[in-house]
Protein backbone atom coordinates (compact mmCIF):
# COMPACT_ATOMS: atom_id res chain seq x y z
CA UNK A 1 0.00 0.00 0.00
CA UNK A 2 0.93 3.32 -0.68
CA UNK A 3 0.23 6.34 1.94
CA UNK A 4 0.75 10.06 0.21
CA UNK A 5 0.89 13.06 2.77
CA UNK A 6 3.86 14.64 4.68
CA UNK A 7 3.32 13.32 8.51
CA UNK A 8 3.07 17.22 10.09
CA UNK A 9 -1.04 16.75 8.82
CA UNK A 10 -2.36 15.37 11.93
CA UNK A 11 -4.63 13.37 9.74
CA UNK A 12 -1.89 11.81 7.44
CA UNK A 13 0.11 10.72 10.98
CA UNK A 14 -2.77 9.29 12.41
CA UNK A 15 -2.99 6.97 9.36
CA UNK A 16 0.73 6.15 9.46
CA UNK A 17 0.13 5.35 12.84
CA UNK A 18 -2.54 2.99 13.03
CA UNK A 19 -1.12 1.22 10.24
CA UNK A 20 2.10 0.72 12.19
CA UNK A 21 0.61 -0.34 15.34
CA UNK A 22 -1.91 -3.21 13.53
CA UNK A 23 1.24 -4.32 11.50
CA UNK A 24 0.22 -3.32 8.11
CA UNK A 25 3.21 -2.52 5.78
CA UNK A 26 2.88 0.69 3.87
CA UNK A 27 4.89 2.69 1.51
CA UNK A 28 5.15 6.58 2.24
CA UNK A 29 5.10 9.38 -0.29
CA UNK A 30 5.93 12.30 1.50
CA UNK A 31 4.42 14.81 -0.81
CA UNK A 32 3.09 18.39 0.04
CA UNK A 33 -0.50 19.58 -1.11
CA UNK A 34 1.53 22.99 -1.71
CA UNK A 35 4.64 21.61 -3.45
CA UNK A 36 3.41 18.08 -5.10
CA UNK A 37 -0.08 19.24 -6.09
CA UNK A 38 0.30 18.28 -9.04
CA UNK A 39 1.62 14.74 -8.50
CA UNK A 40 -1.40 14.26 -6.01
CA UNK A 41 -3.95 14.97 -8.32
CA UNK A 42 -3.08 12.05 -10.28
CA UNK A 43 -4.32 9.93 -7.44
CA UNK A 44 -6.97 11.86 -6.45
CA UNK A 45 -9.07 14.79 -7.97
CA UNK A 46 -9.31 16.04 -4.84
CA UNK A 47 -5.63 16.83 -4.54
CA UNK A 48 -6.06 16.40 -0.48
CA UNK A 49 -3.95 14.02 1.83
CA UNK A 50 -3.92 11.50 3.04
CA UNK A 51 -4.73 9.33 -0.39
CA UNK A 52 -4.05 5.52 -0.04
CA UNK A 53 -3.56 3.23 -2.70
CA UNK A 54 -4.41 -0.04 -1.73
CA UNK A 55 -2.75 -2.82 -2.75
CA UNK A 56 -5.47 -4.11 -5.73
CA UNK A 57 -5.66 -0.38 -6.64
CA UNK A 58 -8.14 1.46 -5.16
CA UNK A 59 -7.19 4.53 -3.96
CA UNK A 60 -9.15 6.27 -0.87
CA UNK A 61 -8.93 10.08 0.49
CA UNK A 62 -10.11 11.40 3.61
CA UNK A 63 -8.57 9.79 7.09
CA UNK A 64 -12.08 8.48 8.31
CA UNK A 65 -12.80 6.56 5.18
CA UNK A 66 -8.81 5.30 5.00
CA UNK A 67 -9.26 4.14 9.17
CA UNK A 68 -12.70 2.15 8.11
CA UNK A 69 -10.82 0.40 5.76
CA UNK A 70 -7.80 -0.10 7.33
CA UNK A 71 -9.80 -1.42 10.46
CA UNK A 72 -12.21 -3.51 8.29
CA UNK A 73 -8.36 -5.40 6.62
CA UNK A 74 -7.78 -6.75 10.18
CA UNK A 75 -10.68 -7.51 11.26
CA UNK A 76 -13.12 -5.94 14.24
CA UNK A 77 -10.61 -8.17 17.00
CA UNK A 78 -8.11 -5.84 16.09
CA UNK A 79 -9.58 -2.71 15.16
CA UNK A 80 -8.72 0.28 16.33
CA UNK A 81 -12.69 1.51 16.57
CA UNK A 82 -14.62 -0.16 18.78
CA UNK A 83 -16.99 -2.25 16.66
CA UNK A 84 -20.24 -1.49 18.33
CA UNK A 85 -22.27 0.00 21.27
CA UNK A 86 -20.96 2.43 23.94
CA UNK A 87 -17.70 1.82 23.09
CA UNK A 88 -17.52 2.82 19.57
CA UNK A 89 -19.89 6.03 20.54
CA UNK A 90 -17.47 6.87 23.02
CA UNK A 91 -14.89 6.84 20.83
CA UNK A 92 -16.60 8.51 17.96
CA UNK A 93 -17.31 11.50 19.99
CA UNK A 94 -14.04 12.06 21.44
CA UNK A 95 -12.54 11.55 17.71
CA UNK A 96 -14.96 14.29 16.73
CA UNK A 97 -14.16 16.70 19.28
CA UNK A 98 -10.59 16.61 18.59
CA UNK A 99 -11.17 16.69 14.63
CA UNK A 100 -13.70 19.95 15.27
CA UNK A 101 -10.30 21.45 17.70
CA UNK A 102 -8.00 20.90 14.63
CA UNK A 103 -10.68 22.44 11.98
CA UNK A 104 -11.05 25.81 14.48
CA UNK A 105 -6.90 25.81 14.92
CA UNK A 106 -7.03 25.95 11.04
CA UNK A 107 -9.04 28.52 10.71
CA UNK A 108 -6.75 30.86 13.07
CA UNK A 109 -4.02 29.88 10.95
CA UNK A 110 -5.70 30.71 8.02
CA UNK A 111 -6.52 33.75 8.76
CA UNK A 112 -3.23 34.90 9.81
CA UNK A 113 -1.86 33.10 6.53
CA UNK A 114 -4.36 33.78 3.99
CA UNK A 115 -5.95 37.60 4.66
CA UNK A 116 -4.15 40.27 3.70
CA UNK A 117 -3.62 42.44 7.31
CA UNK A 118 -6.02 44.75 6.46
CA UNK A 119 -9.13 41.79 6.20
CA UNK A 120 -7.86 40.40 9.51
CA UNK A 121 -11.21 39.55 11.31
CA UNK A 122 -10.19 39.48 15.71
CA UNK A 123 -13.71 38.31 16.43
CA UNK A 124 -13.94 35.63 13.85
CA UNK A 125 -10.74 34.63 15.67
CA UNK A 126 -11.68 35.09 18.60
CA UNK A 127 -15.08 32.63 17.86
CA UNK A 128 -12.77 30.23 16.58
CA UNK A 129 -10.61 30.07 19.83
CA UNK A 130 -13.29 29.60 21.96
CA UNK A 131 -14.84 26.51 19.41
CA UNK A 132 -11.42 25.33 20.00
CA UNK A 133 -11.01 25.48 23.96
CA UNK A 134 -14.84 24.47 24.38
CA UNK A 135 -13.77 21.19 22.49
CA UNK A 136 -10.71 20.86 24.35
CA UNK A 137 -12.30 21.13 27.58
CA UNK A 138 -14.63 18.58 27.05
CA UNK A 139 -11.70 16.22 26.15
CA UNK A 140 -9.84 17.45 29.05
CA UNK A 141 -13.63 16.05 31.07
CA UNK A 142 -13.18 12.57 29.42
CA UNK A 143 -9.94 12.12 30.43
CA UNK A 144 -9.99 13.34 33.90
CA UNK A 145 -13.04 10.71 34.47
CA UNK A 146 -11.15 7.82 33.81
CA UNK A 147 -10.91 6.01 36.79
CA UNK A 148 -8.93 2.53 35.74
CA UNK A 149 -6.26 2.99 33.13
CA UNK A 150 -4.11 5.16 30.62
CA UNK A 151 -6.37 5.11 27.47
CA UNK A 152 -9.52 7.05 26.90
CA UNK A 153 -11.66 3.85 25.65
CA UNK A 154 -11.82 0.29 26.99
CA UNK A 155 -8.75 0.24 28.91
CA UNK A 156 -6.75 -0.18 25.65
CA UNK A 157 -5.51 2.37 22.79
CA UNK A 158 -7.81 2.94 20.20
CA UNK A 159 -8.04 5.19 17.47
CA UNK A 160 -9.49 7.90 20.03
CA UNK A 161 -6.21 8.10 21.35
CA UNK A 162 -4.46 8.26 18.45
CA UNK A 163 -6.39 11.26 17.05
CA UNK A 164 -6.79 13.02 19.85
CA UNK A 165 -2.57 12.73 20.47
CA UNK A 166 -2.13 13.64 16.93
CA UNK A 167 -4.10 16.61 17.11
CA UNK A 168 -3.53 17.84 19.90
CA UNK A 169 0.06 17.90 19.47
CA UNK A 170 -0.55 19.62 16.36
CA UNK A 171 -2.39 22.23 18.39
CA UNK A 172 0.23 22.39 20.30
CA UNK A 173 2.83 23.00 17.62
CA UNK A 174 0.71 25.60 15.39
CA UNK A 175 -1.15 27.63 18.07
CA UNK A 176 -0.15 26.89 21.47
CA UNK A 177 -3.64 25.51 22.49
CA UNK A 178 -2.67 22.97 25.15
CA UNK A 179 -0.33 25.96 27.17
CA UNK A 180 2.55 24.89 29.36
CA UNK A 181 0.60 26.10 32.73
CA UNK A 182 -2.52 24.36 34.76
CA UNK A 183 -4.58 24.49 31.85
CA UNK A 184 -5.62 20.79 30.02
CA UNK A 185 -3.02 18.51 32.63
CA UNK A 186 -5.15 15.02 32.48
CA UNK A 187 -5.09 15.82 27.98
CA UNK A 188 -1.40 16.79 28.04
CA UNK A 189 -1.07 13.77 30.23
CA UNK A 190 -2.31 11.65 27.37
CA UNK A 191 -0.72 13.06 25.04
CA UNK A 192 2.58 12.49 26.62
CA UNK A 193 1.55 8.94 27.01
CA UNK A 194 1.16 8.73 23.07
CA UNK A 195 4.10 10.63 21.92
CA UNK A 196 5.84 8.23 24.06
CA UNK A 197 4.79 5.00 21.80
CA UNK A 198 7.19 4.17 19.13
CA UNK A 199 4.57 4.52 16.49
CA UNK A 200 4.85 8.14 17.33
CA UNK A 201 7.70 9.20 17.84
CA UNK A 202 8.35 7.05 14.16
CA UNK A 203 5.94 9.69 12.35
CA UNK A 204 6.65 12.91 14.32
CA UNK A 205 7.36 15.75 11.74
CA UNK A 206 7.11 19.72 12.94
CA UNK A 207 3.73 20.73 11.66
CA UNK A 208 3.30 22.83 9.09
CA UNK A 209 -0.03 25.12 8.06
CA UNK A 210 -0.19 24.01 4.50
CA UNK A 211 -0.27 20.68 4.57
CA UNK A 212 -3.03 19.49 7.60
CA UNK A 213 -5.93 18.90 4.97
CA UNK A 214 -7.76 15.68 6.31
Amino acid sequence: MLLIGMFDSPYVRRVAISMKRLGLPFEHANWSVGADFERIRQYSPLARVPVLVMDDGVVLVESSAILDAVDDLVGPARGLLPPAGASRREALRLISLAIGAGEKARDVVHERMVRPPEKYHEPWVARCRAQMHGALGELEKSCEQRTTGQWLVDDRLTQADITVACICTMLSESVDALGSGDAYPALRALVNRCEALPEFRATHSKWFPADMVT
